[in-house]
């Protein structure tokens, strides 16, 4: 069984060298599994400014309502909305670095390698795929307490830029993503891989799914056999 992450394009994010603002960021969608509280906490509790670019969905429309919206009044909170596509570049590489406080499993987390190919490190929550995406130390901090991530606030002179956006290109790539498929679906062809053993994992309720939000390239290829 192969994990493959997803990708994007080199050139759908630009590389931001060194932070164009002194704030850091949230970005995705007002949910109480996403933690944008835990955020605004994190960033007051550091003295950043947060910057949150966030859409609400009508099914949490009463959670935005009743327990982040009283939190946006906070000194120091923007709560810009939802951005487009063409945004995310400044939005992202303008930031000391991205909060990913969440709280339950992501599969994946794309606004993470997003924030990589900008060059901003990301400080994320152990949970779910984050381990899969986040190097400790190198492209951002892995914390499991809001103490834990202001912590990590104070050490991001730690992380250099460069190896963050290089990190993105070398593992989240869309170049990286295809050629992975390559690999998997000759290994098929090949006959290096049982796609009998693939579909028995992929029907087995005992056999943990790959985790994080890898495309699901062992329902692909048994489907194929």
């Amino acid at each position: 069984m192969k994990t493959i992450h997803h990708g994007y394009p080199k050139a759908q994010y630009a590389f931001s060298p060194a932070p164009k603002g002194d704030y850091l960021a949230f970005l995705g969608r007002i949910a109480p599994e996403k933690g944008v509280d835990r955020a605004i906490e994190i960033a007051r509790r550091t003295g950043y400014p947060l910057r949150i670019a966030a859409k609400v969905d009508p099914a949490d429309k009463d959670y935005f309502e009743a327990r982040i919206l009283p939190l946006l009044d906070a000194p120091g909170v923007q709560f810009i909305g939802e951005i487009a596509e063409a945004e995310k570049s400044d939005f992202l590489g303008g930031a000391r670095a991205l909060l990913f406080p969440i709280s339950w499993p992501e599969p994946f987390g794309l606004v993470m390698i997003e924030a990589m190919a900008c060059g901003t490190p990301v400080i994320a929550f152990n949970q779910g795929a984050v381990p899969e995406i986040v190097r400790h130390g190198v492209t951002g901090f892995i914390v499991k307490t809001v103490d834990q991530a202001v912590k990590s606030v104070e050490r991001l002179a730690e992380i250099d830029r460069v190896t963050v956006r290089a990190t993105f290109e070398r593992y989240f790539s869309v170049e990286v993503m295809a050629t992975s498929y390559e690999v998997a679906y000759t290994e098929v062809l090949d006959g290096r891989t049982d796609v009998r053993s693939l579909r028995l994992a992929e029907s087995d309720p005992l056999v943990p799914a790959a985790s994080s939000g890898a495309h699901p390239v062992v329902a692909s290829l048994a489907g194929r056999a």
